[in-house]
């Protein structure tokens, strides 16, 4: 089969070879005039990161678009769409944590073109959850879309969940 989206470059399938183990990776960007021109805002996105397992949900809130069709899907519960929904999940996220550190962003791909672009990644935190005393290891699938903005990359849609390892097919099954 060939490449389905020519405009984008090479196959985004032939990108992602699985990294050595113990390794981290960023596969190379592919469409758009060079990395530069298009780089992604991942430190800053990175540093939200550990601002909210520490409470705090402001730098997330920088990094999001603020338009109405900004989504968010994280763990605590439904998807949120438009602004004011996804700001309001992301003050209830940080809620959530407390005395948080980040372990490490595993990035499995990244894709931009220039005025889409999007992240898959494991983000593994530690960080004490809920009321919990104990710090806890907490590891999140996440994929995060960005957008160009008024010239600016911004998240218009990011994806979390827990699930880091195989599970078996009953478990998507809700009683």
């Amino acid at each position: 089969m060939g490449n389905p989206y020519p405009s984008l470059g090479p196959s985004v399938a032939s990108l992602n070879t699985p990294p050595k183990e113990g390794t981290v990776t960023t596969p190379p960007i592919i469409g758009g005039h060079g990395a530069q021109e298009h780089a992604l805002p991942l430190e800053e996105y990175h540093r939200a990161g550990l601002e909210i397992v520490n409470g705090n949900p402001e730098v997330y809130k920088e990094v999001y678009s603020h338009r109405d069709d900004v989504t968010l899907a994280n763990p605590f519960g439904p998807p949120a769409r438009g602004w004011h929904e996804v700001s309001a999940t992301v003050e209830a996220a940080a809620k959530h944590y407390r005395d948080g550190e980040v372990v490490e962003f595993e990035n499995l791909s990244t894709v931009i073109t220039p005025n889409l672009a999007y992240t898959v990644e494991v983000e593994n935190y530690r960080a004490r959850v809920g009321g919990a005393e104990k710090m806890t290891s907490v590891s999140l699938r996440v994929t995060t879309v960005f957008r160009r903005e008024d010239g600016a990359w911004k998240v218009v849609h990011r994806h979390a969940d827990p699930i880091t390892t195989q599970r078996p097919p009953e478990s998507v099954i809700q009683t």
